[in-house]
């Protein structure tokens, strides 16, 4: 009768392994996956924003209203491009919106919107820690249900 018991007792922890590996895989690297996209997007939006900022630090700069650029239409397929009067710009603000501004107005602008991004993806960070603090807590409950002893110290890291 023992036997038996052991057996199934064997059969729902095996049962509770596959519950606890599928929950990591299919939940927590799914979400792990998607707050790094989000912060990694941020990143690139914030890095444009700067970009925009040495622009018009430039343009204030050389104090020249005409300007000649490149625009792309598109897949990489550039035409050149030369603004007359380049004193007020068309800043994208959001939701495909865009808002004319002067160059102060701009700086501003920018230099208020990218520390509204760097707190967002610093919050993204914390959630992408909380996110792999599970995942080392399940695998852990894992190791206990499976009685394996403790990963070495160089393999915890691979998260």
């Amino acid at each position: 009768m023992s036997v038996l018991v052991s057996a199934n007792a064997n059969a729902n922890v095996d049962q509770k392994v596959l519950q606890y590996e599928s929950f990591i895989t299919d939940v927590l690297k799914r979400d792990l996956q998607k707050v790094s996209e989000q912060r990694d997007s941020i990143y690139e939006k914030i890095s444009q924003y700067l970009q925009l900022k040495n622009t018009i630090k430039s343009l204030q700069e050389s104090g020249s209203q005409r300007l000649k650029t490149e625009v792309d239409l598109g897949c990489n397929f550039y035409v050149q491009a030369e603004v007359e009067d380049s004193s007020r710009i068309f800043v994208a603000i959001g939701y495909g919106f865009f808002v004319e501004m002067n160059h102060d107005e701009a700086l501003q602008f920018i230099d208020k919107k990218t520390s509204q991004l760097t707190a967002f993806t610093e919050q993204l960070t914390k959630d992408s820690a909380k996110i792999k603090a599970n995942i080392r807590m399940v695998l852990e409950g894992l190791r206990e249900l499976q009685g394996l002893s403790d990963l070495p110290e160089d393999s915890r890291d691979v998260l």
